[in-house]
This record gives structure tokens, sequence and C-alpha cells, in this order.
């Protein structure tokens, strides 16, 4: 019988080809083309990408309290970034962000899946469970993708 871990990662195989395309467009980027814009009120392609990255780091790091030594490497390298991310400042924000979440994966199980978490933001109570976190993950970087693309 296969572990759930290894069950989980197997279902979740999808979201990682997805992202793996999703950075092989972004790293040939200049940077004239990370500035370009579907429409003035739109974000630009740099902007999306480092908006499914912040959403990736926000809810893994920020709100369900997951680290690696490698995302304590990379919040000392953004922050050392002036202006806007290269390519491939990028490209290493997403991997290193889906990195985290493959390990997660690979080690969680249907139960720690199933554990709620709760927070308190700006007085606000919210409870949710990791599953929910991981398929909002998806739904983020799939919508904000196919604005990418």
């Amino acid at each position: 019988m296969t572990e759930p871990s290894s069950m989980l990662a197997t279902l979740y195989q999808g979201w990682q080809d997805y992202s793996l395309q999703l950075t092989h467009s972004i790293a040939p980027l200049s940077a004239e083309q990370l500035a370009l814009r579907a429409a003035p009120h739109l974000r630009s392609i740099g902007e999306l990408a480092e908006h499914i990255m912040g959403g990736r780091f926000h809810w893994m790091h920020g709100m369900l309290g997951e680290s690696s030594d490698e995302i304590a490497a990379f919040i000392t390298a953004m922050d050392a970034v002036q202006g806007a991310p290269s390519a491939a400042e990028l490209v290493s924000g997403l991997n290193v962000t889906r990195r985290l979440i493959d390990d997660r994966l690979a080690h969680w199980s249907t139960a720690d899946l199933a554990q709620t978490i709760t927070v308190v933001r700006g007085g606000t109570e919210r409870s949710f469970t990791r599953q929910w976190v991981i398929w909002h993950l998806i739904e983020h970087d799939l919508h904000h993708g196919g604005e990418l693309s």
C-alpha cells in the first residue's frame, strides 16, 4: 500500500509540472519584457510572477509558519534587491517557494492536511486547514498564471 504522503505528492504532480512551465517561461525575459502589461491598469508580467511567489510565501511561511534554510536565505537575498526583481530572482523565488510546498506535501499525511490552523490578523480570527491553503495556492497559481500567459 502507498503511504499517504506519497499519494499526495503524486496527486499534486500536475501542479509541480505547471510551476516548472511557469519558471521556464519567466527565465529568458528581459527587464523590458517583465515590465509589459496587457493594459495600463493590470499587473506587469514581472508583477504577476512576484505576486504568485508572494502568495506562496505568504500562505506557507506567513500563515502556516513553514520555513527552511533556503527560505531564510531567500528572504535575506530579496531584502537586498533594489527595484523590480530580475527574471533570475523571480525564478529563484518561484523555485524556492515551490520546493517548500513540495517538501511539505511529501511529508504531510491526510491528517496533517486536515489540521485546522487559526491565526489572528488585524484583530480578525481566521481558521483554515492546510488542505484549504494548498487548494487556494493551486487556484491562485492557475488564475495569475493565466493572466501571465
